[in-house]
């Protein structure tokens, strides 16, 4: 297959993810995943979405642009705003830590991000945004 693209721009609402996943599940169904796989890779794109939301933004308003490329059998997604960015992306990635424990979250988005994809990297800017670029090979 030959590289192929998508861009996705949509307001940080939370009514919004829902719509994120499926954008995501659709886009790269041409490769024919397993449920699992799908599945897994939903709950990634959640993830990633609801920190852009929930930290990036808070209660303000902006935007979640999604970006994904399939070339070959290898999708690539990346999730990015412009919020308030990561003062400390290491401490952020750590199993349970989370900058807003007054929402009573768990802190396992990177954790299950990483656990669902190949691949994780997460670049951030305080107070210029976040980007978020996950891997993953389709068999």
């Amino acid at each position: 297959m030959q590289k192929n693209s998508m861009r996705l721009e949509f307001s940080s609402k939370s009514i919004n993810e829902g719509f994120a996943r499926v954008a995501v599940a659709s886009f790269i169904s041409i490769l024919d995943p397993t449920i699992d796989t799908l599945a897994d890779i939903k709950t990634a794109v959640s993830e990633a979405v609801t920190n852009s939301i929930i930290h990036g933004y808070g209660n303000e308003d902006g935007k979640v642009i999604i970006e994904c490329t399939i070339e070959n059998n290898d999708i690539e997604i990346k999730v990015m705003d412009e919020g308030n960015g990561i003062k400390n992306i290491e401490l952020a990635m750590q199993p349970l830590y989370t900058s807003r424990p007054d929402l009573e979250r768990s802190g396992m988005g990177f954790t299950v991000m990483e656990t669902f994809m190949d691949e994780l990297k997460v670049e951030s800017e305080y107070e210029k945004g976040t980007c978020v670029v996950m891997r993953k090979h389709i068999n």
